[in-house]
């Protein structure tokens, strides 16, 4: 889905706003620390970069993947660990979780545009172009 969206947002650069919404799944062990540890290096200006490693590794998320992709970002280690346990990331995903069962998201992805759910993702690029219309 992130390479998709990135070719949405590569035909729209000045009028599309990619904003993403953290609903770590329980079912998978290291996503609240993933969500945390993105947060962390978003505070060192590294969030996308971190962002889209994680992806690249979700099968191999874990703590040493974790590590190992913020050092491989040449993060401040020392900071990015004390910015992993910020009780402000934890009530923002804690936050972003009600949001989304609010709205009735059960996983992940979950593709929204303007307050409205896309169930088909491939639609994305018309339903901008009518939304831009309008």
């Amino acid at each position: 889905m992130e390479r998709f969206i990135q070719q949405v947002l590569d035909q729209f650069p000045d009028d599309v706003n990619y904003v993403i919404k953290h609903f770590p799944l329980s079912s998978h062990p290291f996503a609240h620390r993933a969500a945390m540890a993105s947060l962390a290096a978003g505070r060192q200006g590294r969030f996308w970069a971190f962002h889209s490693q994680l992806l690249d590794n979700h099968k191999q998320v874990n703590e040493e993947k974790i590590v190992e992709i913020a050092g491989g970002l040449g993060l401040n280690m020392e900071q990015f660990n004390q910015d992993r346990n910020l009780p402000s990331s934890r009530a923002l995903i804690a936050a972003d979780v009600e949001n989304g069962k609010r709205i009735g998201v059960r996983g992940t992805p979950s593709l929204f545009m303007n307050g409205k759910r896309i169930k088909n993702p491939g639609a994305l690029p018309e339903l901008i172009r009518r939304e831009l219309a309008r």
